[in-house]
């Protein structure tokens, strides 16, 4: 059989299982936003086709995740099968080495690290600023339609508002009265003659502008109660709507919605030395992401292969173990980047780290050499299992 078609062959055994791992694992990753997105069209009436923007804004995050993960479990998988049905014995027999079987996967990876770099340099900045731009929306949406007259209204985080009329056509509020509890130590009282809600789409801010009123403080200092009345024309309170817009007049960008030319600007621009750390550590982990395929593919070919007396799901479960170590050891790295102050090339540790053990293995099993603390650590498990079977 020409060496091109088995190689094709393998990499059809390695594809499917990467692609339903995808599938899977993203649908997995969106259950927990799922019920959200659920209570805004059951709750607050947002229609499907804005849930379904929301979902394409968030996939790209999502899919820099998962495509890797799906990867390395489709290479596990692949050369598990092959192992188990004695397919590589076979392939061996036949002049077929190693390096050639591996071939097939370490094209894939390629392919599937230029989509990750395509997805983590470019889509994923972009698709960031597009979902909270699209929330914005929402909510501003919801802050002018949900409102009903003389219907107490706690859609805004420490703001109870009341109006006794509201005009259909534009917006207007008047007869207006707020219960402001942001500040626990003064809460505030506001009445109004008239008002209405306006947005910033540009700065991505909301408030209530209203007209004509007063506000009503009760405070005690000192053991004495006092009462304020402030009169005002106008009168701006800036809403709070979860977290999702900052405080402010103009709207603070964060790390992971700045493409790479703005990170590098920013970068040369910042003024303190843990702004300089957090940017540095953003764009090396823009920069890492797409050869961990790479790195995934050299350590699943040994592991697909090691597994075979351990059963397939014994590779199911390594790629998993695999998978988490990384990425713990990726998190705790920037974490200590970023909080603790380290140098922000810490981060490059765990590909190194992974990189230099996936050749370490890939050593060994162009060597025809087993490796025996996986193998052991699987004779650990079962014996514990049987143990508790018996008992």
């Amino acid at each position: 059989m020409p060496i091109r078609k088995i190689q094709r062959y393998i990499a059809s055994e390695i594809l499917a299982p990467t692609l339903l791992g995808v599938f899977i694992f993203t649908l997995v990753v969106l259950m927990g936003r799922i019920l959200r997105l659920a209570e805004l069209v059951l709750n607050k009436g947002v229609p499907l086709l804005e849930i379904g923007k929301l979902f394409a804004c968030m996939m790209p995050a999502f899919l820099v995740m998962t495509l890797p993960l799906a990867f390395l479990m489709g290479i596990l998988l692949a050369f598990g099968r092959l192992s188990a049905d004695a397919e590589i014995i076979a392939l061996k027999a036949s002049g077929i080495s190693l390096l050639q079987m591996l071939k097939p996967a370490l094209l894939l990876a390629l392919i599937i690290s230029a989509l990750t770099a395509v997805l983590s340099l470019a889509v994923v900045p972009a698709s960031n600023t597009a979902f909270r731009t699209k929330v914005f929306e929402l909510v501003t949406q919801r802050a002018t339609v949900g409102i009903r007259p003389q219907v107490f209204n706690a859609d805004f985080d420490g703001l109870v508002l009341y109006t006794t009329e509201l005009n259909e056509a534009n917006g207007a509020l008047s007869g207006i009265f707020i219960s402001d509890e942001r500040l626990d130590k003064i809460p505030s009282t506001i009445t109004a003659r008239s008002g209405w809600i306006q947005s910033d789409p540009e700065n991505l801010l909301l408030s209530l502008h209203l007209e004509n009123g007063a506000i009503h403080r009760r405070s005690v200092s000192r053991g004495e109660e006092t009462y304020q009345v402030i009169n005002f024309a106008r009168y701006d309170i800036n809403l709070d709507i979860g977290g999702q817009m900052p405080d402010g007049t103009s709207r603070k960008r964060k790390e992971s919605e700045l493409s790479l030319p703005e990170l590098f600007n920013n970068y040369e621009q910042a003024e303190t030395a843990a702004r300089r750390n957090s940017l540095a550590v953003e764009l090396l982990h823009r920069l890492t992401l797409p050869i961990t395929p790479l790195i995934f593919a050299l350590i699943g070919l040994p592991l697909g292969i090691q597994t075979t007396r351990s059963g397939r799901g014994g590779g199911f479960a390594l790629g998993l173990a695999v998978f988490l170590v990384y990425y713990m050891l990726h998190s705790l790295c920037k974490t200590l980047a970023v909080d603790v102050g380290l140098t922000p090339m810490i981060v490059l540790l765990p590909p190194v780290l992974f990189l230099t053990v996936g050749l370490a293995m890939l050593r060994h099993a162009l060597r025809e050499r087993r490796i025996m603390i996986i193998d052991r650590g699987f004779a650990l498990l079962h014996t514990l299992f049987t143990r508790r079977k018996q008992e």
